[in-house]
């Protein structure tokens, strides 16, 4: 079992940066991959961004390409987002993912993915 809660979120003007982190807890970080997606009111769940367990693989949704950065460091257990550029569609809440044996292809579903945080509302103010 992995047990993944998320933190950083808050409300931010246009335009902010932001980064988010998800802390993971139980059996082996380093073997799963993480990925972010995010949920707003009324609407699907989102793909974020993935990235692989050691890191070689990453990938993003298109709506948030070139704007946000994932990343991870193994040692400390925690996957981060890193969120510029903020704009009123990215208010949502985000969700961090762990999930095992996923290759490419596999990152954008979240029927991949076994664990789930809680999540943290991201709220970006015009």
């Amino acid at each position: 079992q992995v047990q993944l809660v998320e933190s950083g979120g808050r409300s931010v003007q246009a335009g902010a940066s932001l980064r988010l982190s998800c802390a993971a807890s139980g059996r082996t970080f380093g073997n799963h991959a993480m990925a972010w997606f995010r949920q707003s009111p009324g609407k699907e769940r989102e793909f974020v961004a993935a990235i692989s367990w050691k890191g070689g693989d990453i990938v993003y949704g298109d709506s948030v390409k070139g704007r946000f950065t994932i990343s991870r460091d193994n040692a400390k257990n925690t996957a981060y987002l890193q969120m510029t550029n903020l704009q009123l569609q990215d208010t949502a809440v985000y969700y961090c993912a762990a999930g095992n044996g996923l290759g490419a292809g596999s990152y954008y579903s979240d029927a991949e993915y076994e664990f789930w945080g809680r999540g943290t509302q991201v709220t970006v103010r015009g």
